[in-house]
């Protein structure tokens, strides 16, 4: 085995050729933006693939956060996670919204259902749940809160693509869905995000904020900006979305040979997947203590394998941008969860090396 770097992630890309005949289209027709017509086709061939009515491609995942926030005319109180990427947070306050901490369940590291009722005031408006490392929310939970408080919900769901529950993409579920297309995520478009919804004239209104706010005949009927996908990311997602199934399939049977391999070290914990069925595309484990992580994390850097503490800090605790509230399971979790590495490429023996790194370290 060779000594190359092991990052926690390397995007999944389809052959070089593959992606340069798909763009002798774009060179050909001078179209590289404005709702072109590979945009227009990968949103047609994603909603094919997850089975979801709309697919609004936008510039990247944040960008469909705050396009979300805007297309449901929200101003007020938003529930979200603080175990997350600050994204989450900046979207919430950029549109003009309060950003309110519910904490997480400790096992499925996703916001706690249980605790979200005792937040909300006369100021609430949303409920902005993630389906953290492609780990379904408690949707179900989390639609009869909002409909018995007359609530919107947004889902984060960054990580989503390829988790489902009851046979549905997640995608599919709440008022919009938002995900990304970044370098890092299970299908990519180098940069790129995307709003899901069920609602088509909602679908319409993401189309016309993600362009500056114009209609069809070009009269500004939105309050928008720029958030379009170009040619050349969406030729890219067209070239990937070719390999989706055996880049989920790989992620599901590598994470499985971490998780056996793992399984008999007491001294670490695994995320618990309760409700529908992840995607794997992260594989998080949990060390008894931040001292053992911080252990770990040396030895494998020291090999030349680099893993990432996802989510570290807890957001909640950014007080230069946000008043700091208490969220002692997410502050906890995040000073002793590591993600290790996990892509398409890894090779098994790569995951062996880790694993024995991990053992031996601990034991």
């Amino acid at each position: 085995m060779d000594n190359k770097p092991i990052y926690v992630t390397m995007p999944s890309l389809a052959p070089l050729e593959e992606f340069n005949e798909i763009l002798k289209g774009v060179w050909d027709r001078g179209i590289l933006t404005h709702n072109g017509p590979l945009v227009q086709q990968f949103e047609k061939d994603l909603c094919k693939k997850l089975d979801v009515p709309h697919f609004v491609a936008v510039t990247n995942g944040t960008i469909a956060i705050q396009m979300a926030i805007k297309a449901l005319e929200l101003k007020g109180e938003i529930i979200t996670t603080p175990f997350t990427w600050i994204a989450t947070v900046s979207a919430i306050m950029w549109e003009g919204c309060t950003p309110v901490f519910c904490d997480i369940d400790p096992g499925t590291l996703n916001i706690d259902p249980s605790k979200i009722e005792a937040l909300i005031t006369d100021k609430t408006v949303a409920i902005l749940p993630v389906h953290v490392f492609g780990n379904p929310c408690d949707v179900d939970a989390i639609k009869a809160i909002a409909d018995k408080h007359g609530l919107k919900v947004i889902y984060d769901a960054a990580h989503a693509i390829g988790s489902s529950y009851k046979g549905k993409s997640m995608l599919a579920y709440g008022d919009i869905s938002a995900t990304s297309l970044h370098a890092t995520k299970l299908l990519n478009t180098a940069e790129g995000g995307g709003c899901i919804t069920n609602d088509s004239a909602l679908a319409e209104k993401l189309k016309r904020i993600r362009f500056f706010g114009h209609n069809d005949v070009k009269d500004i009927v939105e309050d928008g900006f720029n958030g379009k996908m170009t040619e050349v990311h969406a030729a890219l997602g067209i070239a990937n979305l070719k390999y989706y199934d055996e880049v989920l399939a790989d992620r599901k049977e590598k994470y499985r040979i971490y998780k056996n391999l793992l399984s008999k070290n007491n001294s670490l914990a695994f995320q618990t997947h309760c409700v529908g069925e992840p995607n794997y595309s992260y594989f998080p484990v949990i060390f008894d203590s931040e001292k053992i992580l911080i252990k770990v994390e040396e030895k494998l850097n020291q090999n030349n394998i680099y893993p990432r503490r996802y989510f570290y800090p807890s957001v909640n605790t950014y007080t230069k941008i946000i008043d700091y509230k208490t969220c002692p399971v997410s502050e906890e979790i995040s000073r002793r969860i590591l993600c290790l590495p996990l892509y398409w490429k890894l090779k098994i023996n790569c995951i062996e090396k880790v694993v024995l790194i991990i053992n031996n370290t601990i034991f």
